[in-house]
């Protein structure tokens, strides 16, 4: 029995239950999209399956709790438990078997816990009683928002890159009128050293 216990049969089964639900996985898609080899591939995976669960029967639970190591034999229900600590623990004598109240002292914590816990899950049932009904409508609200914005948005990226032509063509037609200033300065100064006064 403690080879059931190695890391390496751990591995193996777990990589025979992956592998073996693979299989079954792969049974059933074929048997639903009708390919070729769907029946074969169905009873392969269903075949597979009960090997799995076969196995699994036969090699027992496999109980992987903590307690049993600090309290070993507890699974027994008339064993007589001595806790397995580093020392002497103040107020608890090692020798004499545990009983509810040193359990309770020892223990204190974790009715707290669990309290906190119920509350817990007591506000997560009231959130799963709001009713979000109206949900869908807003949601489409919102999509119907986003979808404007987005057109807003490219609709304003078109008058910016609408500005910026227009912006290039002021800064031409501004030297072209600079050019035409030039050319009109230049054709006074020729009037007037022609036409002296």
């Amino acid at each position: 029995m403690s080879f059931l216990k190695t890391k390496g049969f751990k591995y193996f089964k777990n990589l025979f239950i992956g592998v073996g639900a693979a299989i079954v996985l792969m049974g059933a898609l074929f048997k639903l999209e009708s390919l070729p080899g769907a029946s074969m591939m169905l009873t392969i995976g269903l075949s597979v399956e009960a090997a799995i669960f076969l196995f699994l029967g036969l090699i027992g639970p496999d109980p992987d709790y903590y307690w049993d190591k600090l309290y070993p034999g507890l699974n027994d229900y008339h064993a007589n438990l001595t806790p397995l600590t580093a020392g002497p623990q103040s107020g608890i004598d090692m020798g004499t078997p545990l009983h509810g109240d040193v359990i309770e002292s020892q223990l204190g914590g974790m009715l707290t816990e669990l309290q906190t816990m119920s509350k817990s899950l007591s506000s997560l049932k009231s959130l799963q009683e709001v009713d979000f009904s109206g949900t869908s409508d807003q949601l489409k609200t919102m999509n119907n928002f986003y979808t404007k914005l987005n057109e807003a948005m490219g609709d304003l990226n078109d008058s910016i890159a609408d500005t910026k032509v227009y912006k290039d063509q002021l800064g031409t037609l501004n030297k072209n009128l600079s050019g035409l200033n030039g050319v009109y300065g230049g054709m006074l100064n020729a009037i007037a050293t022609s036409f002296p006064r």
